[in-house]
């Protein structure tokens, strides 16, 4: 089935991991022995298993770090056990009350309640989850005995339990539900037997399902749609789509006169598997729905899920006590944060989400993430404050930048520091809050910024630094030395690269963002604040062709653009070498830069050295270190 993962890596790269998971999950497989007591025999690096007396295929397990590895689907084929896949690849595994709760690459794992750590943590192999057998069949309430011919797991058949255990609240009980949808995105359908919640977005517009036996694959996105779409809108749509990811259209038709016009097309991938696409607009929004049958042969086999496609619609009915509701959207808020770090803390419910680094994001510009840093034994919260304003004042001219006040602050439930300040890139001012933290010898940083057009901006500042809430024994416990804080690092040290495919050093500032750093490879790019660095190595294209083209380019944007000039092409030697430097201004989107690019040849190659600055962030400090990386460019055999 890699056909299928292939294609949903592409639509949704998180829905790999929910379709393989249902793909070891297997039916199960009834026992012919006593009804009471269910029997799963397997051994290491054997792909047969004998499950309640009947042999059964499965995928080989293997040995880790002491523990075997084994493919989660069998608990499911031989116990009946109930898998799922919840937010940030979670697995709950339940077994009527039992339930253990994994997360695909850690050792820390929830087995009833209490939490352990693993020989080994669960992770993916050729497209299967494997998970270590012994907590898990033991945390479901298995016992495990060897024998010669491997591992027998026995466990008393398991009632279903009539509630969810608490520690294990993305579980759902579904008795009674016979839709599904989202209300905060106003979506629903049918909800039919076997219909498997794998994992979504974190800001919930997007939503995956499979069925139990892997019959079929459905994702439903939902998008802003500012301009009015009709039925043919959305049919052209669909087909340039198809059309841009190589895919064959096999059907299409558009449906103006249902009750919210949609158009459906049925296309064939690279892999030979057919889908259904549809879209559908309203409500200011475009939803997508997109279905695979791996098995279907013909575009006609889709037919047989017309009634769960038809069912799709564009509202979400609260008053109906049928419809199991995705959304975890309250107050117009949803949940976010790292539960490895001890955050969390409530979203705007518009908001891009990202867990794992704790980074969030608003369409209005306004952004909230918090950075956690490992603070040094003689650190202080105040001078910590003043190294922040230090780095503001090297990074942005006094013109772009305001420093304005600063004040404690009691944050879940310590003391902190506030630091508010505002800066101008050229395209607006933009208000900013630092909120520093110390405690248990680790900083923990706030920053909400928001641009001044924005009218709520001090009202969302409270509203977030109020929900969050902080566990700073968390930290402690599952990380040791954390990395340097970005803002602490000295702006005047630089490490030494070298290409030994190209034969050239340069000496990078550290507290530059590498963006590509294959120095091997060719080209190379690093970012800082307000500016860019870049070598691109072009081993076809000439010096003179290379230049001719520049001059061109220059010599037209000049004419057509009043906001580019061309300050300075002249003839100049770079790192020993003969070399056409050009020197550009230009104001983009508001913000106004200067350029610097230095085309040259050597051995055959011609290599152009390209710089922008700001005119926001040309400081003495930064102009420095990139005229320092410019001078550290040599060429060695």
């Amino acid at each position: 089935m890699k056909h299928i993962q292939r294609k949903m890596m592409r639509k949704l790269g998180v829905g790999a991991v929910a379709l393989s998971l249902l793909l070891s999950a297997l039916p199960a497989v009834a026992a012919d022995q006593d009804k009471n007591m269910l029997e799963l025999r397997l051994q290491s690096g054997s792909n047969t298993a004998v499950v309640n007396g009947q042999n059964a295929n499965i995928t080989k397990p293997y040995s880790k770090s002491g523990a075997l590895m084994v493919p989660a689907g069998v608990f499911k084929k031989a116990f009946n056990s109930k898998i799922r896949l919840a937010e940030d690849n979670v697995v709950k595994i339940t077994s009527g009350t039992h339930v253990v709760s994994l997360t695909i690459g850690s050792r820390t794992a929830w087995v009833r309640g209490h939490k352990v750590t693993l020989p080994a943590p669960p992770e993916m192999s050729a497209g299967i989850l494997m998970v270590p057998l012994r907590q898990v069949a033991e945390g479901l309430g298995g016992k495990l005995e060897k024998n010669g011919a491997g591992i027998i797991i026995r466990m008393e058949a398991q009632e279903e339990a009539g509630t969810v255990a608490e520690e294990t609240p993305n579980i759902d009980n579904d008795e009674g539900k016979t839709q599904i949808g989202n209300s905060y995105y106003g979506w629903s359908m049918n909800y039919p037997t076997g219909l498997v919640i794998g994992q979504g977005g974190g800001d919930e517009s997007i939503s995956t399902f499979m069925d139990e036996n892997s019959a079929y694959y459905m994702e439903v996105h939902t998008a802003s749609q500012p301009v009015p779409l009709n039925a043919d809108d959305l049919l052209q749509q669909l087909v340039q789509a198809a059309k841009e990811t190589g895919e064959t259209v096999i059907d299409r038709k558009s449906f103006p006169k249902a009750k919210v016009p949609y158009a459906r097309v049925i296309t064939k991938d690279g892999d030979g598997v057919l889908w259904e696409n549809r879209q559908y607009y309203d409500n200011g929004r475009l939803y997508v729905v997109y279905f695979s049958d791996a098995k279907a042969t013909n575009y006609k086999d889709l037919a047989q899920y017309a009634g769960l496609l038809n069912s799709f619609k564009t509202s979400f009915n609260a008053q109906d006590k049928s419809i199991k509701d995705l959304s975890t959207v309250v107050g117009g808020t949803r949940e976010a944060g790292n539960p490895d770090y001890g955050v969390s803390l409530s979203i705007p419910a518009g908001w891009k989400m990202d867990d794992q680094r704790m980074q969030y994001e608003s369409n209005d510009g306004s952004s909230f993430r918090v950075k956690i840093t490992s603070a040094p034994a003689d650190g202080k919260l105040e001078n910590w404050g003043q190294q922040l304003q230090k780095w503001l004042s090297d990074s942005f001219v006094s013109t772009a930048y305001e420093a304005q006040k600063t004040y404690p602050l009691e944050v879940a439930g310590v003391q902190g520091l506030v630091q508010e300040y505002r800066y101008n890139f050229g395209d607006g001012w933009v208000k900013e809050y630092n909120v520093l933290i110390q405690q248990n010898g680790y900083r923990y940083l706030a920053e909400y910024a928001v641009p001044e057009k924005v009218s709520k901006g001090n009202d969302q500042f409270n509203a977030l630094i109020s929900s969050l809430q902080i566990d700073f024994q968390t930290v402690a416990s599952n990380f040791g030395q954390l990395e340097e804080d970005d803002y602490l690092t000295d702006k005047t040290k630089t490490v030494k690269k070298t290409s030994k495919a190209y034969e050239y050093t340069v000496n990078i500032p550290r507290y530059w963002t590498a963006i590509s750093d294959q120095f091997e490879l060719g080209d190379v790019e690093y970012q800082f604040t307000g500016g860019r660095f870049s070598v691109k190595i072009d081993n076809d294209q000439s010096f003179e062709l290379t230049v001719s083209q520049l001059k061109d380019f220059y010599d037209k944007q000049a004419k057509n653009y009043k906001n580019l000039k061309v300050e300075e092409v002249k003839d100049v030697t770079f790192a020993g070498v003969p070399a056409v430097s050009f020197t550009f201004h230009r104001i983009e989107e508001g913000i106004g830069y200067t350029g610097h690019q230095l085309v040259l040849e050597r051995d055959g190659k011609t290599y152009t050295v390209t710089t922008t600055l700001n005119d926001a962030n040309n400081t003495a400090v930064q102009s420095n270190a990139l005229d320092s990386t410019l001078n550290s460019f040599n060429f060695v055999k």
